[in-house]
């Protein structure tokens, strides 16, 4: 699979629940920085994240661009979902993603575009 297929299957996979699935996807040391949340550090960190410390309950992440380079992604798009307090979602984020040799995902940062002030 491609870097892009492997970005796509990557969302395909968090909007499905499919946990195990998604975490290969990155490399074991994997970083991932993501507002109101420490850094999740290895496979171990973001399984825990997936499995009891997110949010979101359930929902559909809906790709508007991914650009793709050997070595990097950006990736903009919208979720909408509910959340586990039942709240309904519906908002923009972006996702910047760099890749190991392997082309597993070294690190993502995310952002959402949310009023703050």
């Amino acid at each position: 699979m491609d870097r892009e297929q492997r970005i796509r299957h990557y969302y395909e996979l968090v909007d499905a629940g499919e946990v195990p699935e998604l975490v290969e996807l990155f490399d074991p040391e994997a970083v991932y920085r993501r507002p109101g949340y420490d850094p999740l550090v290895g496979r171990d960190a973001l399984e825990r994240f997936y499995r009891e410390q997110r949010v979101i309950k359930e929902g559909r992440h809906a790709l508007s661009t991914a650009l793709v380079r050997e070595d990097g992604a950006a990736v903009h798009g919208t979720f909408e979902g509910t959340l586990h307090d039942g709240r309904v979602v519906a908002l923009r984020f972006a996702d910047f993603f760099t890749f190991s040799a392997s082309g597993a995902f070294r690190t993502r940062d995310t952002f959402f575009f949310v009023p703050l002030v």
